[in-house]
C-alpha cells in the first residue's frame, strides 16, 4: 500500500489526483520515477515537475565584479519569508556574496570550510552559525555557481530574490550587448530554460521522451507506420520547451532565442537559473483535508 508521503510526493511531482496517484504507486511498486512515466503513458499527467512545489523562504542573489568577467549566484534559506527581508538576513546574503566571488571552493563543503573572508579566525559554517545565533532561525546557504568568463556576464533578479538568473555571454562588454544580454536574461528568469541546446540535453533523457510518446500512441489506438512521425514531432515540441536557443523569445514570439542572439552577433556559453525553494520538500498543509474530499468523490 502507498503511504501518504509518497502519493503527497507523486501528485505535487505531476498535479495528478491523488486516486490516479495512489493507483500509479500500486502499478510500479511504489517507484515515484516509474510512477511518472506511468501517469504519463496513461495521459493523466502533462509531465513531472522536476522541482516539486517550492516551500523555503530566503533569496536568491547575483553578484558581478565591476569588469563582469567573475560572477556568482547563490541560494540562501530562511524558515520565513519575514526574516529573509530583515538587514541581518541580507547582510549575510551580500557578504557571501562576497565571499564566494573571491573564493576557489567548488563544492559546499570546501565552501563551509574555508577561512571567511572578512575575518580568518573563523571558517563560513562558523559564521552562517553565528547569523542562526543572533537571527533565531535555521539559515542554510543552500547552492552557488561561480562564473569566469572571456566574454562578459549579465545578472537578472525577478521579484526580489525569489529568482535569480546568470548568462555567460559571448561577446565584447558593450552597453549595446548588454541591454541584449538583460532581454535574455529576463527571458531565462521567464522561460526556465534546462539546456543552452539540443546537444546537451542527455541521451538517456531523449531516450524516456521517446518510450513515453510511444507509450501514448499506442494506448490511443494510433497505427505503428505513423508513430515514429507523431513521436518526432512530439520531441521537437519538447526540445522546444527546454532548449534556450529553441524557445520563442518571450518578447516577440515570433522569434526565437537563437535568432534574437544571431541579430545582436552573440553567443550563450552558460547560464544559470535558481528558483527560490525549488526541490524542497513543503510543509504539511491541508493534504488530510485534500484527501477527504479526493476519497468523497471517489465514493
Amino acid at each position: 500500500m502507498p503511504s501518504m508521503k509518497d502519493i503527497k510526493e507523486l501528485r505535487e511531482r505531476t498535479g495528478a489526483g491523488i486516486m490516479d496517484c495512489k493507483k500509479a504507486l500500486q502499478e510500479t511498486n511504489g517507484d515515484i520515477e516509474a510512477a511518472i512515466e506511468y501517469l504519463r503513458e496513461k495521459g493523466i499527467a502533462a509531465a513531472a515537475k522536476k522541482a516539486g512545489r517550492i516551500a523555503a523562504e530566503g533569496k536568491v542573489s547575483v553578484l558581478i565584479d565591476e569588469d563582469r568577467k567573475k560572477g556568482v549566484i547563490l541560494e540562501v534559506n530562511s524558515e520565513t519569508d519575514f526574516v529573509a527581508k530583515t538587514d541581518n538576513f541580507n547582510t549575510l546574503l551580500d557578504n557571501l556574496s562576497r565571499h564566494l566571488l573571491q573564493s576557489n571552493a567548488n563544492s559546499m563543503e570546501d565552501v563551509l570550510a574555508e577561512s571567511w573572508f572578512m575575518d580568518d579566525s573563523k571558517d563560513v559554517n562558523t559564521v552562517i552559525k553565528e547569523a542562526i545565533a543572533n537571527i533565531g532561525e535555521n539559515l542554510n546557504l543552500r547552492r552557488f555557481n561561480r562564473y569566469e568568463t572571456d566574454g562578459f556576464l549579465y545578472d537578472y533578479i525577478h521579484m526580489g530574490g525569489k529568482i535569480g538568473v546568470i548568462v555567460d555571454i559571448d561577446g565584447e562588454n558593450t552597453e549595446e550587448n548588454q541591454l541584449a544580454a538583460k532581454d535574455i536574461a529576463m527571458h531565462v528568469a521567464a522561460s526556465a530554460p534546462e539546456y543552452i541546446d539540443r546537444s546537451q540535453v542527455p541521451a538517456d533523457v531523449v531516450e524516456r521522451e521517446k518510450n513515453i510518446y510511444k507509450e501514448q500512441m499506442l494506448n490511443e489506438g494510433k497505427p505503428e507506420h505513423v508513430i515514429e512521425k507523431i513521436v518526432e514531432g512530439k520531441l521537437d515540441k519538447f526540445y522546444s520547451e527546454i532548449c534556450l536557443l529553441e524557445q520563442a523569445f518571450v518578447k516577440d514570439t515570433d522569434k526565437t532565442v537563437a535568432q534574437v542572439l544571431e541579430e545582436n552577433g552573440l553567443k550563450v556559453n552558460a547560464f544559470t537559473r535558481f528558483e527560490l525553494g525549488e526541490g524542497i520538500e513543503r510543509k504539511e498543509e491541508n493534504f488530510a483535508e485534500e484527501v477527504m474530499k479526493e476519497l468523497g468523490k471517489n465514493k
